[in-house]
């Protein structure tokens, strides 16, 4: 056993003096290393020389040591094979952190056997015990949901009727960018652009100790993100029927998906919107279905909930 450790700590000196893959771009080369600190780390966490993993994966030894050095492309198939001889999910392998404690994965591991009935309730408990006091939460109120539900509309009047600032998460990110939304979005993808979002929001938190915000649709989608605004604000879920949104949108003239020859595209894309998040948006402290409401009637009904 000891020179099984002694092996593999061999095998990690060597594999970190190797230089990485040449003409790759900086974001696939920092996959790559990702990948490669994590074999090695659960590796040598189970006392695995790189020879031990070979054979019980069924990878070649030259093909592992490119793995661990951040060499080259790598197939689906074979990090399957490795993730399986390590005994981790495949995702465990692109972990950007540290190595985790070990009260961390005793606890995703305790979660992971819950029935999903379950960890709705264990989520609320959760947050119960852990975030800010409700009555704190309500000095800043989020209202989210699909466009067309009202949001900057209501949270306009909101703000107003409560005396405090309204923000447009979107316009904040343009404002930090300098740049339209889809122009982020083109430049930066997707990835780029929802961490701009987190820290957009991040420090509507720190400016801003009252405020009503809207945000985009997708939020709830990103769970760090949506962790902060579940964790620091009063959560309000804005929705109406699906043609309710598709006319409020046609109203606003978002060509997006408002053109009328695009009228099945669009409602196909609403009610698959709608059903892929309906759980996401229901962990929002209150919903109102604005279908049929006025804005000053969506408002009255936030205010009575919130007390105020």
């Amino acid at each position: 056993m000891t020179g099984d450790i002694v092996a593999a700590e061999q095998d990690d000196k060597a594999a970190q003096t190797e230089a990485p893959a040449a003409g790759l771009d900086a974001d696939s080369a920092a996959l790559l290393a990702v990948l490669a600190r994590n074999i090695r780390h659960f590796r040598g966490q189970r006392g695995m020389t790189r020879k031990n993993l070979a054979e019980q994966s069924g990878v070649s030894l030259p093909h592992l040591a490119r793995m661990e050095s951040s060499q080259g492309n790598v197939s689906v198939v074979v990090l399957g094979k490795v993730a399986k001889a390590l005994n981790q999910p495949v995702a465990s392998l692109f972990g950007d952190d540290e190595a985790r404690t070990g009260d961390f994965n005793l606890i995703v591991e305790f979660l992971k056997r819950q029935p999903v009935s379950r960890l709705a309730r264990i989520r609320e408990q959760i947050f119960a015990d852990y975030q800010p006091a409700e009555g704190v939460r309500k000095d800043r109120i989020v209202l989210t949901g699909l466009r067309g539900a009202g949001k900057s509309t209501v949270g306009q009047a909101l703000a107003t009727r409560l005396g405090r600032p309204f923000v447009e998460l979107n316009r904040e990110v343009e404002q930090e960018a300098g740049l339209s939304l889809q122009e982020i979005i083109t430049l930066y993808g997707q990835s780029g652009y929802r961490n701009l979002e987190r820290r957009c929001l991040e420090q509507v938190v720190v400016q801003h100790p009252q405020v009503v915000l809207a945000t985009g649709g997708g939020i709830v989608a990103e769970p760090l993100t949506y962790e902060i605004l579940l964790n620091s604000f009063f959560t309000v879920w804005l929705h109406a029927e699906p043609d309710t949104h598709f006319r409020r949108v046609m109203d606003q003239h978002d060509i997006r998906i408002a053109k009328p020859a695009l009228y099945r595209e669009a409602m196909d894309n609403i009610h698959r919107t709608l059903e892929a998040r309906d759980h996401l948006y229901r962990m929002a402290a209150f919903e109102v279905d604005t279908t049929h409401l006025g804005v000053d009637d969506v408002v009255a009904r936030i205010v009575d909930q919130l007390g105020a």
